[in-house]
């Protein structure tokens, strides 16, 4: 087997788009699972609302860009709030039950019939990015040091994707070690005692469930960009779970927790997929064990034995800690 394209193409997939996506993505939940201990499984609604935020305004409205990023950032926060006024007084699985059901709904609202002059229906948008890529200051050609070599639309994408990852693990640097954090952190261990103090506990659990879902949306700008194209079914529930996986594997209520966990997940995942494949053409593999259309699934269940595994032997994660995995789920 090649092993040398395996590693490469497991090192690209490592520092690539998906991995992006996904720290962005786990970098809300962190907010909202990690550090406040709010329970959402319905993060691939925030980036649902992103990707097609920016398509329905750039290609079935007509307006720039900008300001369909605008819309992506503005209709997050309004569907936070939907989910938020409704159910962060109550216990936290109310929560988890309400965001995997919103998430889905608006999965199937933007691939219904009904709305295919605005949604693309089950088709969805393209040609929606162009504005974007007009930006890319580099030429063709390929970018990169070393195996890290991408065409010069993908460079463009990863440059602005770590971009806003870095951004945004500052921002949360800087608020987790802020009043605002400790008041966060303290509502995870005991909301009781946190609101004997005089905190209004609902509206800062209503300001990390904003801010995370922010996150999630700018994954799904990233996701829809790169791709020139948002589906709903591109924004089915597994996202969720993967981008939970990524923050678990990193660690919870670390900063570079979900982005290391990201990149690790999928070079494991680019991996797997490789080994199994190349072995799979030089036949090394029986075929009653694996054929070459099941390697996609196979992939999942070897990683998800290698999560079993990290569970049983370090829950807390590579660079977590077992007292952050404490909830208080009153």
């Amino acid at each position: 087997m090649d092993w040398g394209a395996i590693f490469e193409n497991g090192i690209q997939a490592g520092f690539g788009v998906f991995a992006i996506v996904f720290a962005l993505a786990a970098m809300g939940l962190n907010v909202h699972f990690g550090y406040t201990g709010l329970l959402n499984f319905g993060q691939v609604g925030f980036m649902a609302i992103g990707g097609f935020g920016v398509a329905i305004s750039v290609a079935t409205w007509g307006w720039s860009l900008w300001a369909g990023l605008g819309v992506g950032l503005a209709a997050s926060v309004v569907f936070a709030l939907l989910l938020g006024i409704p159910t962060l007084r109550l216990r936290a699985d109310y929560l988890a039950i309400v965001t995997i059901a919103a998430s889905e709904i608006i999965r199937y609202l933007l691939r219904s019939p009904e709305f295919r002059e605005t949604t693309g229906g089950s088709f969805g948008l393209t040609q929606f990015a162009r504005d974007f890529y007009r930006l890319n200051p580099f030429s063709d050609g390929r970018y990169g040091i070393g195996p890290l070599k991408y065409g010069e639309r993908t460079f463009w994408v990863i440059v602005v994707g770590w971009t806003l990852v870095a951004v945004i693990a500052a921002i949360v640097f800087l608020l987790m070690r802020s009043p605002w954090g400790r008041v966060i952190k303290s509502i995870r261990e005991d909301e009781d005692a946190v609101r004997s103090l005089g905190k209004n506990v609902f509206v800062y659990k209503m300001q990390s469930l904003v801010f995370g879902g922010v996150c999630g949306t700018l994954a799904g700008f990233v996701l829809a960009l790169s791709t020139s194209s948002a589906q709903p079914d591109s924004y089915s529930t597994p996202l969720t779970f993967f981008a939970y996986v990524a923050l678990i594997l990193g660690g919870t209520a670390r900063v570079f927790g979900p982005i290391v966990g990201s990149m690790i997940f999928w070079t494991v995942l680019s991996l797997t997929d490789n080994v199994l494949r190349q072995a799979d053409q030089k036949d090394y593999l029986p075929n009653w064990l694996i054929q070459g259309t099941e390697v996609g699934q196979v992939r999942f269940m070897l990683v998800g034995l290698a999560l079993m595994l990290l569970m049983i032997f370090r829950p807390q994660g590579i660079f977590g800690d077992k007292r952050e995995l404490a909830l208080d789920a009153r």
